[in-house]
């Protein structure tokens, strides 16, 4: 696109030198056709440019502008071109343009909430492609769509979507309704483009107006932050209880659940050096030496210290030797400080935990 600004300009000096001292009146061009004038000009010195992101009724005024032309000539070229570039120069600052635009740059700094209130008061959704926005969708809130949608809306979800990501749905839902999804999907080859779109809005209009969340985290999020930070025997009993009530739901907690006997599943080796900087080195030994009696415990030990320099790790184990026997309480708080820094490591970005489908 530079280079493109750049032959711009060689392209102004040309049809000012051309004119021979402006004797040929420049037509006086209306602003869509201006507009055509630069694409054109653009395309035909081999620029790339990024006219997908225009909104499409926007793309296809253009087309059909660019269409209704014939000849330019050069005088007029140099003037359309001089007034473009002359704006170039005096730009200071750009925005987005329109809410959407202003809502995808506020993304991040903005609650979900407030961003889908926008969108809602200002119908952002029927100017836009729906699934440009839809395809970007955490799979939590794409799973009810497929859950009670027919399985022909289904299918067209599916074939929108990345194939990693429709694959990962798949394997979240029942193995009877993966199958029917599946098998609709064979018949969406002659869908029109048309029906897709209208399927898309009507998908977006349903997911913007579902109420809005007291809580950002699920129930299961939640409940397992609680019980990483919980005493063990709280922790046993809780589950135990849930198990009774909703096995499903205790199962979803167990996975959401990170204490420290799950470093060595959880944890990649090359992070643990991380994590040391991270945790106070007196906490960390009350922590090791705390979780050696346990069987689990002890695995967690041996994989710090075994991913970490000899000579940090032989001093660990002095100090753990010098420190004796940790009651309860302090050692459960120690390793729970563990566990808070490398979680506040991996809300930072500096570590990913393994999630547990990827064990093994």
């Amino acid at each position: 696109m530079q280079n493109g600004i750049s032959r711009l300009g060689a392209e102004r000096q040309g049809a000012t030198t051309a004119t021979g001292g402006g004797r040929i009146v420049p037509r006086n061009l209306p602003p869509a056709e201006k507009a055509a004038v630069i694409v054109r000009l653009l395309l035909a010195e081999g620029s790339s440019l990024p006219l997908s992101a225009l909104p499409e009724h926007m793309q296809a005024a253009l087309t059909e502008q660019i269409g209704r032309m014939r000849l330019v000539d050069r005088v007029t070229l140099g003037a359309v071109v001089e007034e473009f570039v002359n704006e170039l120069e005096q730009v200071g600052l750009s925005f987005p343009g329109g809410i959407e635009g202003a809502i995808s740059m506020m993304d991040g700094h903005i609650s979900t909430t407030a961003a889908n209130r926008l969108r809602r008061l200002a119908g952002v959704a029927a100017r836009s492609d729906p699934w440009d926005r839809i395809v970007q969708m955490p799979p939590e809130r794409l799973l009810p769509v497929l859950a009670e949608e027919s399985v022909e809306v289904g299918a067209v979800i599916l074939s929108r979507l990345p194939a990693a990501r429709s694959a990962d749905l798949l394997a979240r839902v029942p193995p009877d309704r993966a199958r029917s999804l599946a098998l609709a999907m064979s018949l969406t080859g002659n869908v029109a483009p048309d029906t897709v779109a209208r399927i898309g809005q009507a998908l977006l209009t349903q997911l913007d107006n579902q109420p809005d969340r007291a809580f950002e985290a699920g129930p299961v999020e939640r409940v397992g932050a609680i019980l990483n930070v919980s005493a063990a025997a709280t922790r046993d009993e809780v589950l135990r209880g849930l198990a009774d009530s909703d096995q499903a739901f205790a199962e979803q907690v167990r996975r959401a659940i990170f204490t420290f006997v799950h470093i060595p599943a959880r944890l990649s080796p090359r992070d643990v050096p991380k994590v040391l900087r991270q945790v106070d080195q007196a906490v960390l030994v009350t922590a090791l030496a705390a979780a050696m009696p346990d069987a689990e415990g002890a695995a967690a030990v041996d994989f710090l210290l075994a991913n970490m320099s000899q000579r940090m790790a032989q001093t660990l184990r002095e100090e753990m030797a010098e420190r004796g026997k940790v009651k309860q309480k302090d050692g459960e708080e120690a390793m729970n400080a563990v566990i808070a820094g490398i979680r506040t490591l991996e809300t930072s970005g500096e570590l990913a935990l393994i999630a547990p489908d990827d064990e093994g």
